[in-house]
């Protein structure tokens, strides 16, 4: 399985390296960045320590690459979806059409999010991944909507980028299973509306 180096070039991991991550993600996610240490996730993984640091160089190193990786696989899910699309509506709105197979796999919400809250430094690595993920979902909205024709697609795309999270945040948080349908059909409405 492919990851991203910390310079963002792909690098292959080993089955150890899999584990570490695999395992550092779900414990990422479920518990929280700042409450998993190295410690646990080594034996967890089982593995030591030195062979958590030999691949990824520090807690940090396996943060950013648990986020690029996570940030990779939605990537992929959006822009598959967007190749087998060619109507601009249904494009523009193809972001909240993946949600219903991307949000049983999301139960603490959003994992960029989250993770936003617990690091408070702007200078994080994982932390400036964080901010270019939802600026691409920002800018994907934005293109999407001026390929369609929408009238201020620059608006229009932070509305449907807080719909989006919104959608997110209310399955994780409020149990809405259908908030997906929903939220898709509320952002329909307004880029139909911006379509006039």
């Amino acid at each position: 399985m492919p990851a991203a180096a910390g310079d963002g070039t792909e690098v292959r991991l080993t089955p150890g390296a899999k584990r570490i991550l695999d395992v550092a993600a779900e414990l990422f996610y479920s518990r929280g960045i700042n409450a998993v240490g190295v410690d646990t996730i080594a034996a967890e993984s089982g593995v030591t320590k030195r062979t958590l640091y030999d691949r990824f160089g520090s807690k940090d190193g396996l943060l950013v690459t648990y986020l690029k990786t996570r940030d990779r696989r939605w990537r992929e899910l959006v822009e598959a979806r967007l190749d087998a699309e060619a109507d601009p509506v249904r494009r523009a709105l193809v972001p909240f059409d993946v949600l219903p197979e991307w949000l049983p796999q999301s139960s603490r919400g959003c994992s960029f999010v989250n993770a936003f809250a617990e690091l408070p430094e702007p200078d994080h690595p994982g932390r400036q991944l964080i901010v270019a993920e939802k600026q691409w979902l920002r800018d994907l909205f934005r293109n999407l909507l001026a390929e369609a024709g929408a009238k201020n697609p620059e608006d229009l795309a932070v509305q449907l980028l807080s719909l989006h999270e919104g959608a997110i945040v209310s399955y994780s948080i409020a149990g809405e299973s259908a908030a997906a349908s929903i939220t898709r059909a509320a952002a329909e409405a307004l880029v139909r509306q911006a379509l006039g």
